[in-house]
């Protein structure tokens, strides 16, 4: 009996000693790199304002990203005035429209855009893009009425599909935040 009491006075002894953290304890975290975003043409949904000239119609993207974490764009970088979209005979974008092309010129332009490259829109409502692999990634977007035609747009260009320029930019930091859902609608102002 008496063992038994020195044996459990010792246990309990032992859970009672004080442990603290030496000086200069330490861990090891890396940050993600950052890629890209891509911003491609896509069919679906279709367009629900359709240019015309002198009038303004949408513009269907996708947006990927690539990165491990949400990226959130807060505005759009356009091309020149002067840099115009080239027409397709479907929405598949893989036969061009004889007379309506970027160099004809078709006469399609992101409104807004001005006579310098990379001219920067601030977005209407900021747009997350979910985590690569995660929900809404492509985020699906309809910036509306963000393409425009001028009114001198050659008659080929009547019932056609375009490709809009390529963008110069976007303004976008990366970080937890939630992701817009998709398909979303957007537009820029001057």
């Amino acid at each position: 009996m008496v063992g038994a009491l020195v044996t459990g006075g010792v246990a309990y002894a032992a859970t009672n000693w004080v442990v603290s953290l030496g000086a200069g304890s330490s861990g090891e975290g890396q940050s993600a790199g950052v890629s890209n975003l891509t911003i491609s043409a896509v069919a679906s949904p279709a367009a629900t304002n359709l240019l015309y000239p002198g009038g303004t119609g949408d513009a269907v993207v996708t947006i990927s990203n690539p990165n491990s974490y949400p990226v959130t764009i807060t505005a759009i970088q356009l091309p020149t005035n002067t840099t115009y979209a080239t027409g397709y005979t479907t929405s598949a974008l893989s036969t061009t429209q004889s007379g309506c092309l970027a160099a004809t010129p078709s006469d399609v332009i992101w409104n807004f855009s001005t006579g310098t490259s990379g001219s920067s829109h601030t977005l209407t409502t900021a747009l997350t893009v979910g985590a690569s692999g995660a929900a809404n990634n492509p985020l699906v977007v309809t910036f509306t009425n963000d393409a425009s035609m001028t009114s001198s747009a050659p008659s080929a260009c009547e019932s056609t599909f375009f490709s809009m320029p390529a963008l110069t930019g976007v303004t976008a930091t990366g970080g937890a935040a939630t992701s817009t859902s998709s398909p979303a609608t957007d537009s820029w102002t001057s």
